[in-house]
């Protein structure tokens, strides 16, 4: 029988208010996640897990800040403040997170060389999670996504997963953004419209 998922997209500490990459009003989409977490029968989580020394991070480039662009094997890469190490607090996901809810945790950007915001594939399409093989195995058809950042990951993640054929939702009250630059996640919200991906309030999210 046909299935639905809900996709958490790094519920991490690092991306919350007080983190070095905090997300504004991050911690506000825990609740959202824990009430819609109820209603699904499969929910799972990505978690970016970087190596200390990842090619993303700022720190690994002398004399460049974050938000700088940089080739990154290949690949145009954002520059970013150290985050989500490997096995650090940073990394965890926020302590109200209801953890009693996850079935399964993907984890991404592990290659020190290629960052991943999808929580499908890294950021070239070279390896996959294995998530979308894993929703394939066990009759996934529909993904709600939910999670940050809106226009980083939670916006790959939802055009990696309606690329992949998967019927995608995304809960824009379960969402927060950074827009680093001015209006970067207006034109998320429309690049994903513009790619069949739906947009649908909390109270309609239902499997």
């Amino acid at each position: 029988m046909p299935m639905d998922c809900l996709l958490l997209i790094d519920l991490q500490n690092d991306f919350m208010p007080g983190g070095p990459l905090a997300v504004p009003g991050g911690d506000e989409v825990i609740p959202v996640a824990n009430r819609l977490g109820s209603r699904f029968l499969h929910v799972l989580c990505s978690q970016d897990w970087h190596p200390w020394n990842h090619g993303s991070f700022a720190s690994q480039h002398p004399g460049r800040e974050p938000g700088e662009i940089v080739d990154l094997d290949g690949v145009r890469q954002i520059l970013w403040p150290d985050h989500c190490i490997q096995d650090s607090v940073g990394a965890d996901f926020h302590r109200d997170l209801d953890r009693r809810l996850l079935n399964t945790v993907f984890r991404k950007g592990v290659d020190r060389n290629l960052d991943s915001y999808s929580a499908f594939f890294d950021n070239d399409h070279r390896r996959s999670t294995g998530l979308g093989e894993h929703l394939r195995s066990i009759g996934v058809e529909s993904v709600w996504l939910m999670g940050l950042a809106t226009e980083y990951c939670v916006k790959f993640s939802a055009l990696d997963a309606v690329g992949l054929g998967f019927h995608t939702t995304v809960i824009p009250d379960g969402c927060r953004g950074i827009d680093l630059n001015p209006d970067d996640v207006d034109r998320a919200w429309r690049e994903l419209r513009d790619a069949g991906v739906k947009l649908v309030p909390e109270e309609e999210a239902m499997p």
